[in-house]
């Protein structure tokens, strides 16, 4: 299981028992998730949290992780959030429309003819069952454009070159002819102070967590 990417991993166990975690992966990648679902709940409590407090809360925790690492614990939650927050809503949609056909079920039992028609309308609405369904676009009537390749430039509305190759010829000679001044020279490392002038990396990293 060494081989298994993280983010598929998460995809499909972020939310499973660690007794099943450790039947199925190594102990090192078990860990990963698991602190990979605890900055997911954090995430989910923090909306507006930025990275820079992000990496500041998991290295705060105690995972003994290095400040690169949790850069990448942080680009697989922001892979996952999307995923998982979409599994949720259809997971509601799913819930909403038990609790309608439950609570119409029940009026029905009573003879409660109002919620009954409440529900109903409410089921409906919801799963939008008075919109008509769209037309399905004619694909199979679509005539694909026939193309031909073709060196002929007079399609395109191109004058050809006469004796074209002798054009050729003609144009390579005249400018190695012109260009027979020009003395090739070694590369040389240009000699600046480059962390003088730009600054280091580091200082680079320094304002990227700031924004």
């Amino acid at each position: 299981m060494a081989n298994i990417a993280t983010i598929d991993i998460c995809r499909k166990d972020l939310f499973t028992p660690v007794e099943e975690l450790q039947k199925e992966y190594t102990e090192a990648q078990v860990a990963r998730v698991l602190r990979l679902r605890d900055m997911y709940n954090w995430v989910l409590a923090n909306p507006d949290a930025k990275d820079r407090q992000f990496i500041e809360e998991e290295l705060a925790r105690g995972f003994a992780v290095h400040k690169s690492q949790a850069y990448s614990d942080l680009a697989v939650i922001k892979a996952l959030v999307p995923l998982l927050t979409e599994a949720s809503r259809e997971f509601h949609r799913w819930r909403y429309n038990e609790m309608i056909i439950e609570t119409y079920q029940m009026a029905k039992k009573r003879k409660d003819t109002k919620t009954m028609e409440r529900a109903a309308t409410s089921y409906a609405k919801y799963n939008r069952v008075d919109v008509e369904d769209e037309t399905a676009l004619p694909y199979h009537l679509i005539v694909i454009q026939p193309f031909t390749a073709t060196s002929d430039p007079t399609v395109l509305g191109i004058k050809p070159i006469p004796n074209r190759q002798k054009f050729v010829e003609d144009l390579l000679a005249k400018y190695r002819a012109e260009s027979a001044d020009i003395d090739d020279i070694e590369y040389e490392e240009a000699d600046l102070e480059e962390e003088e002038l730009f600054g280091s990396y580091a200082d680079f990293e320094e304002i990227n967590e700031d924004e």
